[in-house]
């Protein structure tokens, strides 16, 4: 039988400060045995896939693995050795090759005593000239916020066949910080209950999210393609540092970094960076699409320019803001994906282009469109909002007076870095989709370079993290979205308020979006309370107008 992990040993796990799973003696007091947190499979190719389980025990445990055509595994195809390794949390993980391309399958890990795993489903990749190919986009599951429903309703679905997650897969912050104390959904629990800043502490936030039943189905349930944000870090996170680090009482950067890298490959279905380092690469999906998974948040990218340090000290703010815009903000040195990566991707859009691949697909982390603040987004905000929700709205409105964004932790931030690779796909021919998050709204941008068109973004809303409507709240969610498209030409649509997932059907001629909205949040309940759909034909690289 698969052993679970009570919640309760797991809080007692995190009072006596135990962290991680792996501390020798935590397994006895938590009383987990066996296969603790379910299966996961990911980086698909055709021919291959990546398995990955947790199995907990007093020392290492080689596991058999099988897969097969069936449930029943009477038709077992593949198979292998994966070891469960104290020295990574008890996770283990295998690529099994030799595969059918474009099939379900199905897989299995059996302990030594006999023990078996959950049995998990997975997908290869197609070859050939494809039809259809459905993919599903998540971004910033805060689990304190409320139920993974958009997890839930991604599984009773038949269209889909791979998950892509672009990031905040979970959060760092302590108990009563985003969410604060008031906002905590009950049964929602969380540990360490502490910021989490160790690798023990990075583990055992893991292996709290990976309690929750929604996520552990859709990791059963498909393949997915997984790339982290700053969250699985801290927040607003880059090459060299991070807002939500304090050097004199969290010690060094590096040695954090390396603790969150270290944590997510141990619990996520990913492999370790190859002799290179890399942390990107590309999924063919036949002649149909190369997905390309980016990573634009620690291998390159240049630190965070705040506005109001701009502002700081300075009597003439028209002359500063004017100097910020023209100044620094185009700094051609500034970069969300390193060199390295800027030119590796360059070559990968023309390769795939060349080779007569309908769709280059751009799997990353924010939103590439620009977002401009109406002026009266300060009438928006109420008497009793944060103080640092009053703050960006401030900032975004005098940044708006001179045609500048207000999320320069997004692609806004770094209009040079972006231009280049707008650019890029241009000179390749590419039929450019990007998928992004982080925004917690959702977003239907056209992206445009010098001129021409070059493509569409698809801005994924949140899973349970709150949106503008957070800072909104003196303004009903049409209003808000009317006067951002009014601002913002180059947004074709947008959600304001509302929760949930997207999926993306790509096919030859045209691909669709949809932008799902989940009823609640505040209890399980996969119901939606409605959807948005919009389409863009291929070759047009913008979005159909109704």
């Amino acid at each position: 039988m698969t052993m679970r992990i009570d919640r309760r040993r797991l809080i007692q796990a995190a009072m006596f400060g135990l962290g991680a799973l792996t501390i020798p003696g935590v397994a006895s007091i938590l009383h987990a045995r066996g296969f603790t947190h379910g299966v996961a499979s990911g980086e698909p190719g055709a021919r291959s896939m990546l398995l990955w389980t947790r199995y907990a025990s007093d020392s290492g445990a080689r596991l058999r693995v099988e897969v097969a055509t069936d449930t029943m595994f009477t038709r077992i195809v593949a198979g292998g050795d994966a070891f469960a390794d104290p020295e990574r949390d008890h996770t283990a993980r295998v690529i099994v090759e030799g595969l059918a391309p474009g099939r379900w399958l199905f897989y299995r890990f059996i302990a030594p005593d006999g023990t078996i795993s959950p049995v998990g489903r997975t997908r290869t990749l197609p070859e050939g000239d494809v039809s259809r190919f459905g993919i599903g986009l998540f971004s910033c599951s805060n689990l304190g916020f409320g139920w993974f429903n958009a997890y839930a309703h991604a599984c009773e679905r038949s269209d889909l066949e791979l998950m892509v997650h672009v990031g905040d897969y979970l959060y760092e912050y302590p108990v009563g910080t985003y969410p604060d104390t008031r906002d905590i959904l009950p049964g929602r629990l969380l540990q360490p209950s502490h910021e989490i800043v160790a690798l023990a502490d990075y583990r055992l936030r893991h292996a709290c999210y990976r309690l929750d039943p929604d996520l552990q189905r859709l990791h059963q349930s498909y393949p997915m393609v997984a790339g982290w944000d700053d969250h699985e870090f801290t927040n607003d996170a880059w090459v060299d540092g991070a807002q939500n680090h304090q050097p004199d009482t969290e010690g060094d950067w590096t040695t954090r970094k390396a603790a969150a890298m270290r944590a997510y490959r141990d619990w996520m279905p990913v492999s370790d960076p190859g002799p290179g380092g890399v942390e990107w690469g590309t999924y063919e999906i036949g002649s149909l699409a190369t997905l390309f998974k980016l990573e634009t948040r620690i291998s390159g990218r240049s630190k965070l320019l705040e506005l109001e340090d701009a502002l700081k000290g300075r009597k003439d703010l028209d002359r500063a803001l004017t100097e910020f815009r023209d100044g620094v903000l185009q700094d051609p040195a500034r970069t969300m994906l390193g060199a390295t990566q800027e030119a590796w991707l360059a070559a990968e859009l023309a390769r795939s282009r060349r080779s007569g691949t309908r769709w280059q697909v751009l799997a990353q982390q924010t939103v590439m469109g620009e977002r401009i603040l109406p002026q009266r987004a300060l009438d928006w905000v109420a008497d009793d909002a944060p103080d640092y929700l009053k703050r960006g709205a401030r900032v975004g409105v005098a940044a708006a007076k001179l045609g500048m964004g207000y999320d320069f932790d997004a692609w806004t931030g770094f209009p040079a870095a972006r231009a280049r690779l707008l650019a890029a796909a241009q000179r390749a021919d590419a039929d450019l989709v990007v998928l992004s998050g982080d925004s917690h709204n959702g977003w239907a941008y056209d992206l445009a370079h010098d001129g021409r068109a070059a493509g569409i973004d698809i801005g994924t809303h949140s899973v349970t993290s709150p949106g503008i409507e957070q800072l909104a709240r003196r303004a009903a969610p049409a209003e808000v979205s009317a006067a951002l498209r009014a601002t913002n030409p180059a947004l074709a649509w947008c959600d304001t308020s509302q929760r949930g997932y997207t999926s993306v059907q790509l096919r030859p001629d045209a691909m669709t979006a949809d932008w799902h909205f989940l009823r609640t949040i505040a209890e399980r309940d996969s119901a939606l309370a409605g959807s948005h759909r919009m389409r863009a034909a291929h070759g047009r690289r913008v979005w159909d107008k109704a």
